[in-house]
């Protein structure tokens, strides 16, 4: 798949120190889309100096709206692939190609199962996508989606669900699934993103949200009539 058809969506908040490297290498393989959610570093200057196309909010809107702006200038630029990665260096940029790959082998969506997790709620969300949907890891950052998915549901978020509502709604609609264990690095210093507490809040909240929102999802799309499922590893 040619680079330009590759958009990666990389949310950012204050990562000057890592920014530049995650930018240099996932430009070889598509156009990296870095989202500046209200940095008070040289995140965006760094982030542009190294070739990202940068789209940068004044204020810090939080995890999901920086996506929801990344989807929206990746499907502008009429890219074929969205990918999410997060910009702390934690996720090799050099698993694009994998996932890349599995898109090209006929995934609509790939997703990334960490070999670790920190917080209490992480292994929580884990467990009920994993009972009810066979998803091993809904909160890892890294992703793969084709823009057809998007489109389909019209937007990526749309109650803060920590990035996993287009992914459930993918799902739900029949369109094929793969996973792909990933090794994360440690990051250094707490994540920009929520703390502790704040973030198992965030989480806990956006998986009792999912429970009451998954049945609203609109199951008509086309591909249900051809009872095709997600892969399970």
């Amino acid at each position: 798949m040619e680079r330009c058809r590759v958009g990666i969506v990389i949310p950012a908040l204050n990562e000057s120190a890592t920014i530049g490297e995650v930018v240099v290498v996932a430009e070889k393989y598509g156009v990296p889309i870095v989202v500046d959610d209200g940095s008070s570093d040289s995140t965006s200057e760094i982030a542009e100096r190294y070739g990202a196309i940068v789209v940068t909010h004044t204020i810090n809107n939080g995890y999901d709206f920086a996506l929801n702006s990344g989807f929206k200038k990746a499907a502008e630029l009429g890219v074929e692939v969205i990918i999410t990665m997060d910009a702390d260096g934690q996720h090799n940029p050099v698993l694009i190609q994998e996932f890349i790959d599995m898109i090209n082998a006929g995934a609509d969506v790939v997703v990334g199962i960490r070999n670790k997790r920190q917080r209490f709620s992480e292994h929580l969300f884990a467990w009920y996508t994993g009972i009810r949907f066979g998803i091993k890891d809904p909160l890892c950052g890294m992703k793969a989606y084709r823009r057809t998915v998007y489109e389909s549901l019209g937007y990526f978020d749309s109650y803060g669900s920590v990035g996993t509502e287009l992914m459930i709604f993918a799902v739900k609609n029949r369109f094929k699934i793969s996973q792909s264990v990933i090794s994360v690095k440690e990051r250094k210093g707490s994540s920009r993103f929520g703390q502790v507490l704040s973030g198992n809040f965030k989480i806990i909240s956006a998986m009792l949200f999912s429970l009451w929102k998954v049945k609203k999802i609109n199951l008509s799309h086309p591909k249900n009539q051809y009872g095709k499922d997600y892969e399970k590893l």
